[in-house]
């Protein structure tokens, strides 16, 4: 399972987060609250994401197999930012005051807001191919890594 902490992840992604949830408990006391839900990801977690649409699985527990719903990730393993250490990468989520998960768009587009403010950071609902509400990422995070 994918890691939650924002201690493993790169210290201007965790500033970012850790900003940007501030200021939103200060001006939005109730909504929904962020929360992490990935930052370091192994590339065994990575590939298996990376599969599910072609696995011959139902992975979603609804009784159909590799469906569209099940698409995740355009990223193989070592192939997404949430595969390096420090991750540099992060994907969010919200609760709601009953403890629900809250996927609503309106929320990421507003916390969105917030995160850009630190420079340097891309988000994943910018992402032309496959929008990522949830993620948000190290600009050139590619250039850091090496291959």
């Amino acid at each position: 399972m994918a890691s939650r902490s924002i201690s493993d992840l790169h210290p201007q992604l965790a500033y970012a987060f850790g900003k940007a949830e501030a200021e939103w408990l200060l001006i939005n006391p109730t909504a929904p609250k962020p929360f992490l839900v990935a930052t370091y990801r192994s590339s065994q977690e990575q590939q298996t994401l990376y599969d599910q649409p072609r696995d011959r699985k139902d992975n979603d527990g609804d009784g159909l197999i590799d469906e569209k719903d099940e698409f995740v990730t355009n990223a193989r393993a070592g192939q997404s930012p949430h595969n390096y250490f420090p991750s540099l990468a992060f994907d969010i989520a919200f609760r709601n005051s009953k403890g629900a998960t809250d996927y609503q768009v309106k929320w990421f587009a507003d916390f969105a807001k917030l995160v850009l403010k630190t420079p340097g950071i891309t988000w994943g609902g910018n992402f032309q191919s496959l929008i990522d509400r949830p993620h948000f990422e190290l600009t050139g995070w590619e250039k850091l890594v090496k291959k």
